[in-house]
This record gives structure tokens, C-alpha cells and sequence, in this order.
């Protein structure tokens, strides 16, 4: 028979987790490796498939992502993120913010509720890096990066943690995060600011070009782009966002993170919707790169597009990786909601 005092002790309690917290407990190096394993599950069909729901605002945008993940642990993970592109100049506020509930998947309980920025920031970047192993040349060492925001950091530090980069040219409508965020980087890489008039040759001379704006109309253009470049478009993650020539996808290797989404809201659904290729034209979701079931890159010259609109899983991942380093560290706070 449970007594009153057994349930107060079964009762499940759930942990709080801050941004600072959350950033504390996650470094790309982690990350990656998280995020890589996660696509070889979805390739293998160890997972079920993500769900996504979209909801406009008059300034931007809400998007609910929700999937189950069997991490040694079945975990049930749901972030509700906002997206209003232009928080930082009139508010001060960051563009992109949210939380992410995780569950045990089992019962139901909610194990934790963390501040969604850090972990939206890393598995992106994470995604790209697990692409690049497998879409980019080996030998690649001169990239540039379109959008100089904590998204644009990120890329390039995931970048440099698979290919030998030794040059990276930065772009950004404001010239001086630009600047700003190639201060950062010391060492051997050089990094160079680059304006829009410079950005056509940054791209001829790339081996590896990322995009990650909140761009609404598209800016790489197909003339551009040299033989072997690979391509992470990475900002396109509503029907509004585009960044990529349509042009881009004809006659290239195209790689899905979720081929559903990607034709919904990446910029692969603009080349559907011009008629540039159909569905079928699609190599391959990631997953079943990783997971060997499909080739990734064949040749040198060949141009590779990974259209990342970002999964649940990777959120699943990310989450569940902070939620067992905190429960064994002691950060956060536990609250009871019942």
C-alpha cells in the first residue's frame, strides 16, 4: 500500500536550468558527437519522426519541435522558440529565445525545463560540423561564413573542429559584427571582414560557405559558387527565409536534415516552388549518410547543399546530454509543479 509519505517521495520534481547554466554544461566538442549519433539513429529508423508546428506573430514567429529519443533513457523533448529578427534593435532582446521541456518518455513526468538559446546555438552549428564530415572535401581549408551573430561564431568553431581551416571570410549587413567576430578568433586561422561587395570573390576562393542569416530574400548567387564548394544553408527555417539562388540546387549533391521540413520552411522548398527540381532530385536526409546507407560526397568537384532547418532530435540530444551533466553536477534548481 502507498502512504502518504511514499508518494512525496516518488513525486516527481523537475529541474530548472538557466542560459548560464545550460551554457556551462555544453561545449560543441560534446555537442557534436551528440548530434552526429542522433542522425545515425534517425538513418537507422531507431527513432520516431520529429513533429514541428509553426505560428506567425505580427513581428515574427513561434515554432513548437517535439520528438522522442531512446538516449539509454527514453526522453520526450518539446522547444517552443520565438523568432523576431529585429528584438535586438528595438528591444535589446535576442532574436531567437524559448524553452525546452524534456520528459521521461516512459511515464510522462517532466524531468527539466531549460532556456532553449544554447542549445539551439550548438546542435545548429553541431549539424553543420556532422554535414561537413561527410559533404565537404577533406582538404578544404578556406571557408566563409554569411552572418556574423552567435550562430555565425558557432559554425565557424564547428567547423574548425572537423576540417583543417586555415582562412574565413565573414559577412554580415553590419559590417562591424563582422569585425567584431573576427577579433575573436587568434592563432593561425586568419580571418578576414569582408563587405557585400567583396562577399562574390570570398565565395569563389571558399571551400566550405555557410549561410545563417535572417535573410527574406536570397543573396548567394549560383554564379559564385566554384566546383567542390560545399554549402550549409542554415538560416532558411520559415516559408519567409531565403538565401540560396534556387538555380543552387540544379544539377548539386542535395542533403535534408528532415526532407519534410526542408521542403516546408528550408530554402530547398523555394527551388520546389520555382520548379527548379522536385523532390525526388533529394540525395538524402543526413541520417542516412551517417548511418551508411547513402553516399556522401563522391567527387572533389561536385557542389554539395546541406539544407539544415533543425530537428527535435538534435534539440533531444543537446537537452538530454545538459539534463545528466546537471543531475550529476548538482546545478540547477528542482521544483515540484504537483
Amino acid at each position: 500500500m502507498t502512504t502518504a509519505a511514499t508518494q512525496e517521495q516518488i513525486r516527481p520534481h523537475t529541474l530548472i536550468l538557466t542560459r548560464p547554466q545550460v551554457a556551462s554544461l555544453l561545449t560543441i566538442e560534446e555537442c557534436i558527437p551528440a548530434v552526429e549519433r542522433i542522425f545515425r539513429m534517425h538513418g537507422e529508423g531507431k527513432t520516431s519522426p520529429p513533429g514541428i508546428l509553426g505560428v506567425r506573430a505580427a513581428e515574427g514567429g513561434f515554432h513548437i519541435k517535439a520528438g522522442v529519443a531512446g538516449l539509454g533513457r527514453n526522453y520526450f523533448v518539446a522547444k517552443i522558440n520565438a523568432n523576431f529578427p529585429e528584438n535586438g534593435r528595438r528591444f535589446g532582446l535576442p532574436s531567437i529565445q524559448g524553452l525546452i521541456i524534456l520528459a521521461d518518455a516512459d511515464r510522462g513526468d517532466p524531468l527539466a525545463v531549460m532556456d532553449s538559446i544554447e542549445i539551439t546555438i550548438q546542435r545548429t552549428g553541431a549539424a553543420t560540423a556532422v554535414a561537413a564530415k561527410h559533404l565537404s572535401r577533406g582538404d578544404s581549408r578556406v571557408a566563409t561564413i554569411c552572418g556574423c551573430g552567435n550562430q555565425g561564431r558557432i559554425q565557424l568553431q564547428s567547423l574548425l573542429s572537423v576540417r583543417p581551416l586555415e582562412r574565413a571570410f565573414l559577412y554580415d549587413v553590419d559590417p562591424e559584427r563582422a569585425r567584431s567576430l573576427a577579433a575573436e578568433f587568434t592563432g593561425p586561422l586568419k580571418v578576414q571582414p569582408v563587405t557585400l561587395g567583396d562577399l562574390p570573390s570570398a565565395v569563389r576562393q571558399s571551400d566550405i560557405c555557410v549561410t545563417c542569416t535572417p535573410s527574406r530574400r536570397f543573396f548567394l548567387e549560383r554564379e559564385w559558387i566554384s566546383p567542390g564548394t560545399f554549402i550549409a544553408a542554415v538560416g532558411a527555417d520559415s516559408e519567409e527565409k531565403q538565401e540560396l539562388d534556387p538555380l543552387l540546387f540544379r544539377g548539386t549533391r542535395i542533403v535534408a536534415d528532415i526532407l519534410d521540413q526542408s521542403a516546408t520552411i528550408g530554402d530547398l522548398h523555394h527551388a520546389l516552388e520555382s520548379g527548379v527540381l522536385r523532390r525526388s532530385d533529394v540525395h538524402a536526409e543526413l541520417g542516412e549518410i551517417v548511418a551508411g546507407r547513402k553516399e556522401g560526397r563522391i567527387s572533389n568537384d561536385e557542389i554539395t547543399i546541406f539544407d539544415s532547418t533543425g530537428m527535435a532530435l538534435q534539440d533531444a540530444a543537446a537537452a538530454a546530454l545538459v539534463y545528466e551533466k546537471a543531475s550529476r553536477s548538482g546545478a540547477g534548481q528542482f521544483v515540484t509543479f504537483n
